[in-house]
């Protein structure tokens, strides 16, 4: 007969209750972002572009990391919220900033449902090019549709409201651009990290790591995997609409490869699958390319190229991967009493 509460104790039932717990460690990002803002005034811009990759990875981690849904279009979605605020302010239709992000959502969220009910009936390889098409046939929509999207000429010197009516985003000055995108990420990882801790969350796990026993089980298995590249689609579209609020502009390269690909090295790089390793693979890519741009203006990419090589090699998930090796080892020299 079992006691009351013993289940409790055991440790596999105890690593499913604290799971969800926060960690004190889990404020340092938080407070280092607010260091920076004060530390590095001149640098605000920079900033705001590593919180806005972070967003980003973050919704392609939820996709790939999670469920393991193999994506290379991830940049659909970003351009299609980027262009969502940008054409509904500069056409005059919509210029309200924190609405915008939420339409932007919503229509990420649309072309995230009606291309996932179709392509999610592939796997592998074939789903890889079936996302990357997806996000070709986007790029070539807005491409043509000059009249909307100023086509190669993207749009440029939009305006938005001010933020609450209070704050005005500034193209030279750009507190109020850097405080704003902080507080989108914020809630942003808020809902997705507790979305991956939750049922939901857990069974996308499971599907990732063994889809044919989570069929045998009679979990829904497309129609979550659907639920959480529509989701993963919003959070994307969110953060291409920060991005063209934050620069006043929006062009195809929101929707190019190159977007779609950087994603995809951050998090590798980073670490999927680890929630945090958006943000160290965000802030380690850009700064390495900040910096490597500035000593090597032509061979910049050889840097970065050599770093993924050795991440590859030596460190199983990115740089989180190589942490948990490095204290695994020191753990197992340590002397047991």
């Amino acid at each position: 007969m079992n006691v009351p509460g013993e289940s409790l104790g055991h440790p596999a039932a105890r690593a499913l209750t604290e799971r969800h717990r926060i960690r004190a460690w889990e404020a340092f990002p938080w407070l280092l972002a607010i260091a920076f803002y004060f530390a590095f005034p001149r640098h605000l811009g920079f900033g705001t572009e590593v919180l806005v990759m972070i967003l980003f990875a973050i919704s392609l981690d939820l996709a790939l990391g999670y469920a393991g849904i193999i994506t290379l279009g991830h940049a659909a979605f970003f351009g299609a919220g980027a262009y969502t605020v940008g054409m509904l302010a500069f056409h005059g239709v919509w210029d309200e900033p924190i609405t915008g992000l939420i339409l932007a959502a919503a229509v990420a969220a649309v072309i995230g449902l009606a291309s996932g009910l179709v392509l999610l009936r592939t796997t592998g390889l074939t789903l890889l090019m079936l996302t990357l098409c997806t996000m070709a046939l986007l790029e070539e929509a807005a491409n043509f549709a000059y009249t909307y999207t100023g086509s190669f000429d993207g749009l440029p010197g939009i305006t938005f409201k001010p933020v609450l009516g209070l704050f005005e985003f500034n193209p030279l000055i750009p507190r109020t651009q850097y405080l704003y995108a902080l507080a989108v990420l914020f809630i942003g990882f808020v809902f997705v990290r507790a979305l991956i801790y939750s049922p939901f969350g857990q069974s996308l796990t499971g599907i990732r790591e063994n889809t044919l026993r989570m069929h045998a089980v009679g979990a829904p298995v497309r129609t979550r995997l659907v639920v959480c590249y529509t989701i993963s689609a919003a959070i994307a579209g969110v953060a291409g609409a920060l991005w063209a609020q934050t620069n006043l502009y929006v062009n195809l390269s929101a929707l190019n490869l190159e977007r779609a690909a950087t994603v995809l090295i951050v998090l590798v790089l980073g670490g999927y699958g680890r929630l945090y390793g958006s943000f160290i693979g965000a802030v380690a890519y850009l700064v390495l390319a900040h910096f490597l741009s500035q000593l090597y203006p032509t061979a910049w990419q050889l840097g970065l190229g050599l770093l993924l090589v050795l991440i590859a090699l030596f460190a199983r998930n990115g740089i989180l991967g190589l942490f948990d090796m490095l204290r695994r080892h020191f753990r197992s020299r340590r002397p047991h009493s």
